[in-house]
């Protein structure tokens, strides 16, 4: 596990996923039987990877990344880093035959991203991108609506992601400053169009085009340290998306907004059947038979209560946390060779949408995305 000192490696990955799944026995296979995760930590310092160890009990950490690529003790390898660090490190992974596993974006430009993918299928190597969205009850039960034909056909889905991050001035930011530097790999189209990718293409269908509008509504924030910097990476972006089967979606992606929803992120999905609003663990729907006639009238105080109009679909599965549903699928497919599509070259795809996007918002055009397969 590279870079699990990290907020999202130590957060998520480690102590949400790898030791929840230690906790409770291991990964339960197809035939019945377990098999047990064993972490080994990786980093830059000594100091941070120890201290982990010691706090969670674990035996294994090391500096040495090539000695423990060379240790056939280490089937998979799991990258956390920084998004500039991964490819030159999954490159190493891939040519010491190591499984891989990452999150995203895989890589700076589509181009290194399809090069990680090619280089994991001639090695022959299973991999896997982190896909974690779908694996939460919200999209499930949004997927599970699609899949049944509720919806009919499919017209529009509008999303709206984001919560103000605060300055770093007058009170500390909640997300690290790289994210503000373009020079180091940061921007919310880069961090944020994967997930987009992944969630449409899955759920709905393939991204055609895309138009989007990125923007550095804050040019100046404060570092960890006290230091003003100036904000190089886009904090917001504004996108419309064209679906296969001629589905439109309008995402709005923002560091800068102040929270008026249910939820962080929502999706609403209209469709000529029924409609449904979707968060990472709501979902409400609307079906045709029980739709309003809502008529316009400015002149009159509109007094319909609309909310009361959805009704909110049960929690029929047990929640869990996303990653560690999706690292349990990882290993199952791993150890027994179970199905996982979100492989380097979905990841690749999320990749291009984010490259593109920045690209539509510099020339101001609407791009249409190759098929990368």
């Amino acid at each position: 596990m590279n870079g699990v000192s990290g907020r999202m490696g130590y957060r998520q990955h480690l102590v949400r996923s790898i030791l929840a799944i230690r906790e409770q026995g291991g990964v339960l296979l197809s035939d019945g039987s377990r098999v047990m995760p064993e972490p080994l930590l990786v980093g830059r310092s000594g100091e941070k990877l120890r201290e982990i160890a010691e706090r969670h009990g674990l035996d294994h950490w090391t500096t040495d990344l090539d000695a423990a690529l060379a240790d056939d003790r280490w089937p998979v390898y799991a990258d956390f880093l920084v998004t500039r660090a991964r490819v030159p490190a999954i490159t190493r992974a891939i040519a010491a035959g190591k499984a891989i596993y990452t999150e995203k974006p895989t890589a700076e430009t589509t181009e290194d991203a399809l090069e990680l993918a090619r280089l994991a299928t001639e090695a022959g190597v299973k991999n896997g991108v982190v896909h974690d969205k779908i694996y939460l009850p919200g999209l499930r039960k949004l997927r599970r609506l699609v899949e049944s034909g509720f919806f009919g056909r499919i017209l529009s889905v509008r999303g709206e992601f984001g919560y103000w991050v605060f300055e770093g001035d007058w009170q500390a930011a909640q997300r690290p400053s790289w994210n503000y530097r373009s020079e180091d790999g940061g921007g919310i189209v880069v961090d944020m169009f994967p997930h987009w990718n992944y969630v449409l293409e899955t759920i709905v269908g393939r991204v055609e085009s895309v138009y989007a509008r990125a923007v550095t509504h804050i040019p100046e924030r404060v570092d960890e340290a006290g230091r003003a910097y100036a904000a190089t990476a886009d904090d917001a972006a504004y996108a419309v998306f064209e679906l296969e089967g001629g589905v439109v979606a309008q995402i709005n992606s923002s560091w800068d907004v102040r929270v008026n929803r249910d939820e962080l992120v929502e999706f609403q999905v209209d469709g000529t059947l029924g409609s449904a609003v979707v968060g990472l663990f709501g979902c409400k729907i609307q079906p045709r038979n029980a739709t309003p006639k809502p008529t316009w009238n400015p002149d009159i105080p509109d007094t319909r209560d609309y909310a009361a109009n959805w009704i909110e679909v049960p929690d029929n599965d047990g929640l869990e946390n996303g990653f560690k549903l999706q690292w349990e699928d990882f290993i199952r497919h791993v150890v027994e060779d179970g199905p996982h599509p979100y492989d380097l070259l979905a990841g690749a795809r999320g990749v291009q949408l984010a490259e593109m996007g920045l690209e539509s918002s510099r020339t101001g055009r609407r791009l249409e995305l190759p098929e990368l397969g």
